[in-house]
């Protein structure tokens, strides 16, 4: 009788509390994501790695925005028009923004951060960018006027660059290293070096509804094994940078989303045009003729990705199509016979280990030259030693680099005579190139800057500075309760519009 009494009393306070229903658990508020690495930089316009740019996309803005499918957005500024030379370029700055700490966002603002990134002490990447400018006048505090040095016809596109976030008049850098303040959709809440960074939910984010997500953390985890693991036991809920090798076992899991995007990102061969036997023309074609790329997407990325003859990826509607990727080992060697190796040669190519892709590829490189009569000896060389002993020092050697914001930036730094990784690496020097890019960079239209980057990709071709293989996928594996979250073509999570189910 006792038990019937308080059976029946349990139950009737459970039916009175749900309403004769079982009530559903709520969606989760909070999600957890892993990086790589440590945030050595909190303050965006020093970031140089893929993490600090992660952190970068959660805390700040920039004045134009890239959305996935790559077309540019409005962010802190609404508009942009520009004079009919391309020297004058007026951005129209959002209204009713306010930075973290409470600071209303002004055009103030933008010269201040600019400024800071043009400060040789600093050593900004972005440095370059911010010398391009002669002054920013600011009409009133809602407008921004950048008057640049010579005319540039894609400088919206420049302001996505990843070190061009806007930072508060009057937050000292030595601040910003500790506590960063931005007007992102998430503040700043923690940092554990070597464990995680914690940010929460902005109350106060210009954009209606956004973010929908209440806090979060950015588990910092190297090992591989480990975050795929974390990831199907449910303690992670988004794997950034899936490793290619990876993607087949995890898009067979049930309860795991993978999604993959082409980008930008590319791997390449270095060949220094001034040491023999690069310094002729003709045996950097012969390297280029000798390879098959189509075969080397599939050893080194397992088929996540696409052969490209530039850095400007297959998927850019300036890419040229008509050109061909087909080897060509017989004419590789005639090419070798009228430089004067009839019988070939013999050549290190250094490969730097914990690259993988650059690693698998390399092999494959070796087996692809021996046909043309070029015997290449590998030599891995830890990363830890590789700027100081390897890059922009060896004649012969593996590198790989993020995708860039522009075809401006993707190509220039790489194939100008002024370049500044052309000027480290392969020591290159065309004309018609240097001409083709700096007449591209002075067009208006973009119909005439895509045509001029097709002839760009055909001299390229030609001229053979150095060898780019392919464009690289970059994918994120997420729980399937995740929703309005997709991977970015730029490597960065953004997360303004994800929830939960």
């Amino acid at each position: 009788m006792m038990k019937t009494s308080l059976l029946t009393i349990c139950l009737a306070l459970t039916l009175g509390m749900t309403g004769g229903h079982a009530q559903a658990a709520s969606p989760k508020r909070e999600l957890v994501a892993t990086i790589n690495s440590n945030v050595n930089f909190f303050y965006p316009g020093r970031g140089t790695t893929a993490e600090e740019y992660n952190f970068g996309m959660l805390v700040f803005n920039g004045l134009v925005g890239i959305a996935p499918d790559l077309t540019l957005r409005p962010e802190l500024a609404e508009s942009w028009t520009s004079n009919e030379a391309a020297t004058e370029w007026t951005f129209h700055l959002r209204r009713g923004v306010t930075f973290h700490n409470g600071k209303p966002f002004t055009a103030g603002d933008v010269v201040h951060t600019f400024k800071l990134l043009a400060d040789p002490e600093l050593a900004s990447r972005a440095r370059s960018t911010a010398e391009m400018i002669d002054r920013i006048d600011t009409p009133d505090e809602h407008t921004a006027i950048f008057v640049l040095k010579e005319p540039y016809g894609a400088w919206p596109s420049m302001l996505i660059e990843r070190q061009l976030k806007i930072v508060p008049e009057g937050v000292s850098l030595e601040e910003m290293a500790k506590h960063p303040v931005g007007t992102g959709p998430f503040v700043f809440e923690s940092y554990t070096p070597g464990d995680r960074v914690v940010v929460r939910k902005n109350p106060n984010y210009w954009e209606a509804g956004l973010p929908k997500l209440d806090r979060v953390t950015l588990r910092i985890m190297p090992e591989d094994a480990a975050k795929i693991a974390a990831l199907k036991a449910g303690d992670v809920d988004v794997l950034w940078n899936v490793p290619l090798e990876s993607i087949k076992a995890l898009e067979a899991e049930p309860d795991i989303i993978v999604d993959a995007k082409a980008t930008g990102t590319w791997d390449g061969i270095v060949m220094n045009n001034t040491q023999k036997p690069f310094d002729d023309v003709r045996v950097r074609r012969a390297v280029l003729k000798a390879l098959d790329k189509a075969q080397l997407v599939q050893f080194a990325l397992f088929g996540h990705g696409q052969p490209t003859h530039t850095p400007i990826p297959p998927n850019s509607p300036a890419f040229a199509k008509s050109l061909g990727f087909a080897p060509d080992v017989a004419g590789a060697r005639a090419l070798l016979a009228e430089a004067g190796y009839p019988k070939g040669f013999a050549i290190t190519l250094n490969v730097p280990v914990g690259r993988p892709t650059r690693e698998r590829a390399a092999v494959a490189i070796q087996q692809m030259l021996a046909p043309a009569g070029i015997q290449v000896k590998l030599e891995r060389v830890p990363y830890s030693r590789w700027g100081a002993t390897i890059s922009g020092k060896a004649p012969f050697y593996m590198d790989g680099y993020l995708a860039r914001p522009t075809l401006d930036t993707a190509t220039y730094p790489w194939y100008h005579s002024s370049g500044s990784w052309n000027n480290r690496m392969w020591h290159f020097k065309s004309e018609r190139i240097d001409r083709t890019l700096d007449q591209a960079r002075r067009a208006t239209s973009e119909k005439e800057q895509h045509e001029l980057y097709r002839t760009f990709q055909r001299y390229a071709l030609e001229d053979a500075p150095g060898v780019v293989m392919y464009s690289i996928n970059v994918a994120t594996a997420y729980r399937k309760a995740l929703k309005g979250y997709e991977t970015h073509p730029y490597s960065w999570m953004d997360l303004r519009t994800a929830y939960f189910e």
